[in-house]
């Protein structure tokens, strides 16, 4: 889901605002080929790094503490070639500069992934007014979100990596002060296992994501829409041309929405003689999961999955969330130099962000994201990997 035609050069962290600092200990090249002095910096008055979890399965993840960002992941194809399966930057710089190349890139997403209706919020009566930074809704928690914040890092292991943030009352007009932590967990079975939890100490709403853009054809200076996708989901969320929810939950059936049943992204991707391809140039819409009833979520079932036909890479998504948001970069094409210097075409990845569903605080009757002081907020998604 996004959009890197949105300006949010009002955050104010820009490539002026990057210092750069060295790091003795930092001075090997990762399996993915990035240089982790390149992520050394301190913005803000707090310094970023990059974090390299491993497995016994020979899988590898760089995150950074800047915004809580998955770097790269490197999985090995059918032949076991090690292969980097998501988009982003090789350095810090590009992505703190949020003039010249913004990006949502692998973030952890708070205080609200995806859209508030013009920025608008009820809690306990009260009427609270966000910021509007994407075509008059507040979007992924405004301008200077989460995902452009950097987190204090605790990684205890190889294969553990615990990044934590305080959000204070007021963060983009949200209420509440908010202790959140994004606990990224490589397990030996090459899963990405990510919980979020947070706490406040007045009602607000929360709704936590990662948002990773996956290419898992091993090559993103092409188009990747022969990927396969599966999406365990009988109804979707219709949404409007400025990428609102309508309120209406919508059967699949017989639609492009119709992922059931495994099938190529290209089939339907540009079809659009349908609506909400046509609003979106693509897909950038919920589906209400069918893994997700009576108020809880089956995170042993899988939710959606993604398969390269050219690698044989094939991800599965588990979740305990109500939705998922699938996008496929409807907004890349942008000419920006990305990781070692491809640029990344249009329908290049496929993002696959759990979720409420967008506009929940406006929406009664959909999943609740609301939480109490006292409350603990969890979600819980998983990206297992293997090869087909």
């Amino acid at each position: 889901m996004n959009n890197l035609k949105v300006s949010i050069a009002g955050l104010g962290i820009a490539a002026a605002m990057f210092t750069a600092c060295t790091s003795e200990h930092q001075t090997a090249v990762t399996v993915s080929g990035l240089t982790p002095a390149a992520f050394d910096s301190v913005i803000n008055g707090k310094k970023t790094a990059l974090y390299t979890l491993t497995n016994k399965s020979g899988m590898e993840v760089c995150i950074t503490n800047f915004g809580g960002r998955v770097v790269s992941i490197v999985v090995p194809d059918k032949d076991g070639k090690p292969t980097d399966v998501v988009l982003g930057y090789d350095n810090l710089a590009q992505y703190a500069d949020t003039v010249n190349s913004p990006s949502d890139f692998g973030s952890s997403v708070g205080r609200y992934a995806n859209r508030i209706n013009k920025g608008r919020l009820t809690v306990e009566g009260k009427e609270y007014q966000l910021p509007q930074n994407n075509f008059g809704h507040c979007l992924h928690g405004g301008p200077s979100g989460w995902m452009y914040q950097v987190y204090d890092a605790e990684q205890p292991n190889d294969s553990t990596l615990k990044l934590t943030i305080v959000s204070p009352d007021g963060d983009n007009g949200f209420p509440g002060t908010v202790t959140a932590t994004t606990t990224y967990t490589l397990l030996n079975n090459n899963t990405l296992d990510i919980s979020f939890d947070a706490t406040t100490d007045k009602e607000t709403v929360i709704n936590m994501t990662n948002h990773s853009y996956f290419n898992l054809n091993g090559d993103p200076s092409t188009e990747g829409m022969d990927m396969v996708l599966y999406i365990n989901a009988d109804n979707y969320t219709p949404a409007d041309s400025t990428y609102m929810t309508t309120g209406e939950i919508s059967p699949v059936e017989g639609t492009p929405m119709d992922f059931r049943t495994p099938r190529a992204l290209e089939q339907t991707v540009n079809d659009t003689t349908f609506e909400q391809i046509r609003n979106a140039s693509g897909y950038d819409h919920n589906w209400c999961l069918n893994t997700y009833k009576d108020g809880k979520g089956d995170d042993k079932t899988v939710a959606a999955s993604l398969y390269s036909p050219k690698t044989g890479i094939f991800l599965e998504m588990f979740t305990n969330e109500p939705g998922v948001q699938v996008y496929t970069g409807n907004f890349q094409g942008t000419g920006v130099s990305c990781k070692h210097g491809v640029k990344y075409p249009k329908h290049v990845s496929v993002c696959l962000e759990s979720q409420k569903y967008p506009d929940s605080p406006n929406k009664k009757d959909w999943p609740s994201p609301y939480l109490k002081p006292g409350e603990k907020y969890h979600s819980h998604v998983a990206y297992k990997f293997s090869v087909k």
